[in-house]
């Protein structure tokens, strides 16, 4: 039996790289040829999951062959950055070998079973290796459209925006990311209500101000977004709103609610890449926040892709999208069983040669939403598709319309998949899609996380790109970390891949984008520990002007496996306020507690505009390159040296309160993946050993901690004269906006862990926990009501 599996696994690698060539979908853009997009596993099947991996792209690390440093972590006990964040799915990574780098298979058999319904004669360029930097920043995505009601806003601004009432349309509200809505008379007072552990029915009878709540996921990291009418964010699917995607199949939704009364609306649903969890994470779902913008939306998948939707959906009765091809959505697979006797997909193939569509399949469709009307359906053979591969076409009546439906068997899947029309409600309607891992070569670590953000037409986006599986190899060290688009199309104006082959870990930092001085800035957070500004603009010949670098780490910091080392990353977004930039370090929260540091930075500098720079005794003058393990290492003869660059302005990692001069743990800024709150010249951030601080934000002056006594996931909201935070207890902690140190003035659990930030949209407070979104507001009587299907 497992000579079959292998057998079936090698055969599906070969038959799907086959299956490209003729069912590719999208159109072919012009340029150099990229790495094809690793593409989902099985769904719904027949006979078990199938068997197939996908092996990523072979790429060399120069960098850690040449350098002994790179060996990282002097024979690392374990290599896995991941504990127990979901227990169910996740086993534990391997060791990686020591002093032996690991590398991933040639994935020279790409593999997509999704049809293209109108392009299926189309080849696909033959793939290129992932480590190959593009040539030109010319892409276009696929079914790029022409610019929508979104581009309005087409010239970009000369000054930066103000926060205004109401919506709440990307993550921070503005591409500035402060957190701190305009906004009075928010509720401090509020309670969740119960929810039944079997059923998950809400009971609301102990429920107080709570408007709607919907249901989400079993996991949900992504931060809520507020705009045209919606409610946003990102989950799984194991809530399971579609019927072709039950809650037993694993996806990253972006789940779209009605504002007013929570009511369910659509979802996009991206299956999950077959590589694993070394690039998609099992059950983590969609883990950014979208950018609105009038009936237009962005944002990052979990494979990779950005995307550009219809912020009604289907609602409008209207397709806006993909103009030259139709959209295939996968309603249930079958699957080859091992024993001959069990199987089932030989028979159907033999009804569906014939011209006939089994009977038997009619409750699968069905069951997937899709009741096909009585009477006899014609099935059509494509006689384009190439052995050992088949793809049959039928129409049929559903509901009282004409539907288009595509069957394609890939090794050892029969796939069943309906054309996505405006009938189809509750799907997403898809504009245009540009795929980063098949058109830039990149590959993300674990997931890909980014909220895009954008200055005028251009589109901002962080690729995530980041090591293996081993974490000792950059998977793809000359992809690109930092792309700019264009919106309305998803062409490509530049990338940068300046992190290269110093990224540490992952890359999960957002962008952020500010006038400052005239200059418009996009800072980007590096994987390789640097924070980098751009010239936020088109470019020139593919490429970003740079304006500035910083190197967030101690010179003399050192990269371990595990998180055991103190050289961090920075995951938290770059906020700008008053012409200042702040931001947190910290890394992987599976990675644990450590020390890290809370920077103010001046962005009016230009070049490197680090506390330290690295140079060599011999040659002091001139800074040495960058390394990836430690910066400065003395037995090689390297030393800091204060940079007369310097544009830190504060940092803050000790405050001895007492003056007692011992460091205790309250006395101290520890890892933090949030993103600062300032408002009124306070700021205020929580780290992930439960510290939540208060500091002067012009002197980096710390006025007060609070020991929440649990580590801290998301980040905080300012509304009003009050201070929100969640964390990993499903506690909101409420303070007063001041400076003085006081006790929570509210302390209230939402009943399930709280990942995400806290956000207010015209004049509702909007809380996230792991597997449900409240609206808070004041209700008379009891004045709640369940949203999302409860």
């Amino acid at each position: 039996m497992q000579n079959l599996k292998a057998f079936s696994a090698i055969m599906a690698a070969l038959v799907l790289g086959a299956l490209m060539a003729a069912f590719a979908p999208g159109c072919k853009p012009a340029g150099p040829s990229r790495p094809k997009a690793q593409t989902t596993d099985s769904t719904t099947t027949d006979g078990g999951a199938p068997d197939v991996t996908i092996p990523a792209p072979e790429v060399k690390d120069e960098s850690a062959a040449k350098e002994p440093a790179d060996k990282s972590a002097d024979a690392p006990d374990k290599a896995s950055d991941k504990t127990d964040k979901a227990p169910d799915a996740k086993p534990t990574e391997d060791k990686a070998s020591e002093g032996k780098p690991a590398t991933e298979k040639p994935a020279d058999k790409p593999a997509d079973a999704k049809p293209d319904a109108a392009k299926s004669d189309e080849k696909a360029a033959a793939p290129a290796p992932a480590d190959k930097a593009p040539e030109k920043a010319e892409k276009k995505a696929d079914g790029a459209a022409a610019p929508s009601p979104a581009s309005a806003n087409a010239t970009a601004q000369a000054s930066n925006p103000a926060i205004q009432p109401g919506d709440w349309p990307q993550w921070g509200g503005t591409a500035l990311r402060n957190n701190t809505p305009v906004a009075e008379g928010i509720l401090t007072d509020w309670a969740p209500g119960d929810f039944d552990r079997k059923t998950g029915a809400w009971d609301k009878s102990s429920a107080k101000n709570i408007k709607w709540v919907s249901t989400l996921g079993s996991q949900t990291y992504g931060n809520t977004v507020v705009a045209s009418g919606k409610v946003l964010l990102g989950t799984n699917n194991s809530n399971g709103y579609l019927k072709r995607y039950p809650a037993d199949i694993d996806l990253g939704v972006l789940v779209c609610f009605n504002e007013a009364d929570g009511k369910f609306l659509w979802q996009h649903s991206s299956e999950k890449l077959p590589t694993g969890r070394v690039h998609d994470w099992p059950l983590q779902g969609i883990c950014c926040s979208p950018l609105v913008e009038g009936n237009r939306l962005w944002f990052v998948t979990s494979r990779g892709e950005v995307r550009c939707l219809d912020v009604e959906g289907f609602h409008d009765g209207e397709d806006d999208g993909r103009p030259e091809s139709q959209e295939p959505a996968r309603l249930f697979d079958v699957m080859r069983a091992d024993d001959a006797a069990q199987d089932k997909v030989g028979g159907y193939l033999a009804e569906l040669d014939q011209g006939k569509l089994p009977a038997e399949l009619r409750a699968r469709f069905e069951a997937a939403g899709m009741p096909l009307a009585a009477g006899e359906i014609a099935v059509k053979a494509d006689e384009k598709a190439k052995a050992p591969s088949k793809r049959y076409t039928f129409q049929a009546e559903v509901n009282g319309k004409k539907r288009d439906f595509v069957v394609l068997l890939a090794g050892p899947r029969l796939s069943f998949f309906k054309i996505v029309t405006p009938d189809d409600k509750d799907e997403a309607d898809v504009i245009w899609a540009f795929d980063m891992m098949k058109e830039l070569g990149t590959r993300q670590h674990n997931m890909c996380s980014c909220s895009v953000t954008a200055l005028g037409d251009i589109l901002f986006v962080n690729s995530s790109n980041g090591v293996d599986e081993s974490h000792l190899v950059i998977q793809a060290p000359d992809a690109p970390s930092f792309i700019a688009m264009d919106k309305n199309t998803g062409k490509v104006y530049w990338t940068d891949n300046s992190p290269g082959r110093n990224i540490l870990h992952g890359q999960w930092s957002s962008p952020t984008v500010a006038v400052i001085g005239g200059v418009p800035q996009v800072l980007f957070g590096g994987g390789d520990g640097w924070l980098y500004s751009f010239k936020a603009d088109k470019g020139q010949d593919g490429k970003p002007e740079l304006l500035w670098k910083f190197d967030i780490n101690p010179k003399d910091s050192i990269l371990e496996l595990g998180g055991r080392g103190t050289r961090n990353d920075i995951i938290s977004t770059p906020v700008v306020y008053e012409d200042k930039v702040y931001f947190a370090t910290g890394q992987d929260p599976e990675h644990g507690e450590g020390v890290g540091i809370l920077w103010c930075i001046d962005p009016t500098k230009r070049g490197d505009i680090s506390e330290k720079l690295a140079v060599n005794r011999k040659d002091p003058s001139k800074p040495i390159p960058v390394k990836r393990i430690q910066a400065v290492v003395e037995a090689d003869g390297d030393m800091a040296i204060d940079n007369p660059n310097s544009g830190v302005i504060w940092k803050y990692t000790v405050n001895d309160a007492n003056g007692d001069g011992k460091i205790e743990f309250v006395e101290q800024f520890h890892r933090s993946i949030s993103t600062v709150a300032i408002k009124n010249g306070l700021l205020f951030v929580p780290d992930f050993s439960g510290l939540f601080h208060c500091v002067d934000a012009a002197t980096g002056k710390v006025y007060w901690t609070y020991d929440m006594l649990a580590a801290a996931w998301g980040s905080p909201l300012i509304a009003g004269d009050k201070v929100y935070v969640g964390d990993e207890d499903g506690d909101i902690v409420v303070f007063n906006l001041s400076k003085e140190k006081h006790d929570p003035v509210a302390e209230i659990n939402m009943g399930n862990s709280v990942y995400s930030t806290p956000i207010v949209a015209n004049g509702v407070l909007y809380i996230a926990n792991k597997d449900h979104v409240f609206a808070i507001a004041p209700t008379s009587g009891d004045g709640t009501k369940a949203g999302g299907g409860q």
